[in-house]
């Protein structure tokens, strides 16, 4: 088998198998497409060690970042371990790849201020009765106080999210389900939404729809609008530019742990298979305890 077809072949097995998002199958199709173009038109059988390494070393002549060369060893590593047990090579040549470990950067988090400035805003600017001002409203207070991924939000329906007790059902990675809790605020905003803002959206559509978040022509309200309107609102807030939903999500998880959250509890909010995914957020907020110490000790 050649390895454009292998790489196919495997692109369905993780679709239709292990059921992971369309997102992700496009980051893995994309690594090994990649690796596809420096080793050029062999079969699969003929990708050796040498030619991974050669591979992950063009890529660091060509200037990519630590997290880049790990993501794509870790899509070969998967690719290679798959391709033997299905038989189609006899030998999996990744199991000596080693590429470098990635860095340990602190996600972007916002402070307790700044999200109270940011939704009290919002909210005074939903007050005017605009329909996607109500939405946007809406859907800053559920990704902040649910912790939502921008995936699960937009692919809410409305039958999913229950106003009376406070709570949304989700659909996260590997399509597993869980219902998150969100306050009074999130709620509160919903309800304007649905009541003054949802309408006056689903009638600009050509057919009635169930998506919870519609978008300024009546259609399910898409991940890019959502960056689009995080990124507008938030990046004076926290410095910077690159910034996105997770950023709301990151922020949440540290606000829960610095109001003494318990760490299990906060991984079944978030939906992380692994505590060790939930635990970056400890090392937030113990940084956020020694920066505070510097200003505030004596003997600091």
């Amino acid at each position: 088998m050649d390895l454009e077809a292998a790489i196919d072949a495997f692109a369905e097995h993780l679709r239709t198998v292990r059921r992971l998002s369309p997102a992700t199958v496009r980051a893995y199709r994309t690594d090994l497409r990649d690796l596809r173009d420096a080793a050029g038109s062999v079969g699969l059988e003929s990708v050796d060690l040498e030619a991974l390494r050669d591979w992950l070393w063009r890529a660091t002549q060509r200037g990519d970042a630590r997290s880049t060369l790990a993501r794509r060893a870790a899509a070969a590593r998967s690719f290679f371990g798959w391709a033997t047990e299905q038989q189609l090579i006899a030998h999996d040549p990744s199991l000596r790849l080693i590429a470098p470990k990635r860095g340990h950067s602190l996600p972007t988090v916002a402070s307790k201020e700044a999200m109270a400035q940011l939704l009290d805003g919002r909210r005074e600017l939903a007050a005017g009765g605009d329909p996607v001002n109500l939405r946007d409203h809406a859907v800053l207070e559920l990704l902040y106080g649910a912790g939502i991924r921008v995936s699960e939000l937009c692919g809410l329906d409305v039958d999913d999210v229950d106003l009376q007790r406070g709570t949304a059902r989700v659909l996260g990675k590997g399509s597993k389900e869980r219902v998150v809790p969100f306050g009074a605020p999130a709620g509160d905003a919903i309800g304007a939404y649905l009541t003054r803002g949802r309408p006056v959206l689903a009638a600009r559509a050509t057919r009635d729809g169930a998506a919870m978040f519609l978008g300024s022509r009546g259609g399910r309200l898409g991940p890019r609008a959502v960056y689009a309107l995080v990124a507008d609102v938030l990046a004076p807030l926290v410095g910077t530019e690159t910034v996105g939903p997770h950023a709301l999500r990151h922020t949440a998880a540290t606000h829960l742990l610095d109001g003494g959250a318990d760490l299990r509890a906060v991984q079944e909010l978030l939906g992380h298979a692994s505590l060790g995914t939930t635990q970056i957020y400890t090392h937030v907020s113990a940084e956020r305890l020694t920066a505070t110490y510097r200003l505030a000790h004596p003997r600091a």
